[in-house]
């Protein structure tokens, strides 16, 4: 049902798991990639084995630099790189002897989420969209933040970048953290979130390069929703202190082919019960409206 796979994005190797279905003949698939800092091991395998249930083939990808996959050094969060990652699993997918080429859907949360909506903007054969509580705007994230925080992530990003310049190793902060930490996520009980996804008794890395704080600001994919052609799911959390509901209500206001779908919650209770089940029924149902009924 689920097999070790890997491709190749720019010279380096992208780990994956590719699950497929019990049935003959090629299938719709969907390619999935994990959040900020995220790697496959987080929940990831449980939203994949139940669209694998229900016929669709997946492939879910490790970001270069993280988990799984090659990338020295290791921990480099760039906007640039994960699109090039996601372009190659897409392609790589497309020729895949059990996937139907045709019918090709895209899959991603917070940042992923994001990334989703950019990739699909450029790519019109992309069959459909999910997008699970998505970064849709730069100036959002930032409005977000404490402008203390704010402020010493920006030096922290600096430093950093001055460093890779030089040549010199990454310097790091935390993907989330904690009371007195310095990272990208610092909403009220989001480390004790995010962490809860990481198997118990892994061992996780939970640093992320600090120059990212520097891009995020400029990274607004929600601005490519009105024009996406293919049917496109949105998904928000309301209670959602680290991607905000309105800029992404605001977002899909005008998006002809989007769907939004709102949930009480925080921003990772998607992947927690009980709203875990209530978030991949709603996604189940879409696909079956909108891919399945073309494909099988």
């Amino acid at each position: 049902m689920r097999h070790d796979v890997e491709f190749d994005s720019h010279g380096t190797k992208c780990a994956a798991w590719f699950y497929v279905p019990e049935r003959d003949g090629p299938c719709p698939t969907i390619v999935m990639a994990p959040g900020l800092g995220c790697i496959k091991e987080m929940r990831m395998d449980a939203f994949a084995e139940r669209f694998c249930d229900a016929g669709f083939a997946c492939l879910v990808f490790d970001y270069r630099h993280f988990g799984a996959s090659g990338g020295e050094p290791r921990q480099i969060l760039s906007i640039r790189r994960q699109l090039q990652d996601w372009k190659a699993a897409v392609a790589y997918s497309r020729n895949l002897s059990r996937v139907d080429a045709q019918n090709i859907v895209l899959w991603g949360f917070s940042l992923s989420g994001g990334h989703v909506l950019a990739i699909a903007a450029q790519d019109p054969r992309i069959s459909a969209v999910i997008s699970l509580t998505p970064h849709v705007s730069g100036l959002a994230s930032l409005r977000a933040e404490r402008l203390k925080t704010v402020v010493r992530l920006t030096m922290h990003g600096l430093y950093d970048s001055v460093r890779g310049m030089l040549g010199r190793s990454p310097h790091y902060v935390l993907s989330t953290a904690r009371e007195g930490e310095i990272g990208l996520l610092n909403a009220p009980g989001e480390s004790e979130d995010y962490l809860g996804l990481v198997p118990q008794g892994m061992a996780f890395d939970r640093r992320v390069t600090a120059r990212f704080a520097l891009a995020i600001g400029l990274y607004s994919p929600g601005r490519d929703l009105p024009e996406l052609a293919m049917p496109t799911l949105v998904q928000i959390a309301l209670n959602d202190l680290t991607t905000p509901a309105e800029p992404v209500i605001e977002a899909c206001e005008g998006a002809p082919s989007t769907t939004l779908f709102r949930y009480q919650g925080a921003h990772l209770h998607p992947h927690m019960e009980p709203l875990f089940s209530e978030i991949i029924r709603d996604q189940l149902e879409f696909l079956k409206q909108h891919v399945r009924a073309q494909a099988i």
